[in-house]
């Protein structure tokens, strides 16, 4: 009486795949360091592959402190955010995939880059486009249209996490980058049949 029991997140996570893939991280990389390519091969991306451009913007979002390389604690925090992180955490980290500068803003040049990066990655799972009859100038303008709160032409965070709380579209469109665990565990599977 009294206790409560714990919530489980609506995403059960895989302790076992958690536990091969730090076992592979340390068999790849004794020295504790991930470099991009390491870590395209590490979840079984085909280098100019449809997943390819979502791996690399993945990877520099993982990068923390920039140096090109993930080391073993960044790599824990990456998969700590993407396996348990709440709505704003994620949001938090979406925006750092698209902010590919790193400026702290996304103009429309780096959204249509993602964008486009995963319409080819759903194109090659087979599961359509992002929104069925928009194309990726059309999504952009349609992001720009619901974020761009003060038309300046580039997003900050703060706009972007509130355009995603605030627009169930937009919250939608972005659950490719939200939840890159779903992601991750699909490479994973892929490069295990091979």
């Amino acid at each position: 009486m009294g206790q409560t029991q714990p919530t489980q997140n609506s995403e059960e996570i895989d302790v076992k795949a958690i536990q091969d893939m730090y076992r592979k991280f340390v068999m790849e990389c004794p020295s504790g360091r991930l470099f991009l390519h390491e870590f395209k091969r590490f979840f079984g991306v085909d280098p100019t592959g449809e997943a390819s451009e979502y791996a690399e913007n993945m990877f520099r979002a993982f990068d923390k402190n920039g140096d090109n390389t993930i080391d073993f604690l960044e790599f824990v925090a990456a998969l700590n955010l993407v396996f348990r992180g709440d709505l704003e955490c994620k949001l938090r980290w979406s925006f750092k995939v698209y902010d590919k500068d790193n400026n702290g803003f996304v103009d429309r040049k780096e959204l249509r880059s993602i964008i486009d990066s995963i319409y080819r990655l759903k194109k090659g799972q087979k599961t359509g486009g992002l929104d069925g009859q928009l194309t990726v100038d059309e999504v952009v303008d349609r992001i720009f249209q619901a974020v761009d709160r003060d038309g300046d032409g580039t997003i900050s965070m703060d706009e972007f996490i509130r355009g995603a709380k605030q627009d169930p579209w937009l919250l939608n469109l972005l659950k490719l980058d939200m939840n890159p665990s779903l992601w991750m565990m699909e490479q994973r599977r892929k490069s295990a049949q091979f």
